[in-house]
């Protein structure tokens, strides 16, 4: 989980996932349109988001399309989120049926 950290820790890294997320499947070219950044810059990115498990990438013949992978993310979702989170909602919930009169 050190290098999912490390690879979302960064904005520009960030940005290139929320690209990936609205529209997977990019290549290269297609990424760095979007961002204020050298193609060398988002390819550097792009290494250490593949490193990190949260991005795929499939050769179309010569060119690499990009995909993100959402379970790297899910993974920390679940560890780290979703515990605090239930406890936070089941109290909620307990303080609604106790004002509410129910049982």
């Amino acid at each position: 989980m050190d290098k999912i950290f490390k690879a979302l820790a960064d904005s520009s890294r960030r940005k290139l996932l929320d690209h990936l997320r609205k529209q997977n499947g990019q290549k290269l070219g297609d990424l760095c349109a979007d961002l204020d950044m050298t193609r060398q810059a988002v390819s550097k990115h792009l290494k250490l988001l593949e490193e990190a498990n949260l991005i795929a990438i499939i050769w179309k013949g010569r060119e690499k399309i990009h995909f993100l992978n959402p379970v790297p993310i899910q993974m920390i979702s679940e560890r780290w989120i979703k515990n605090y989170e239930t406890r936070q909602l089941g109290a909620i919930s307990d303080l609604k049926r106790t004002l509410e009169g129910e049982e």
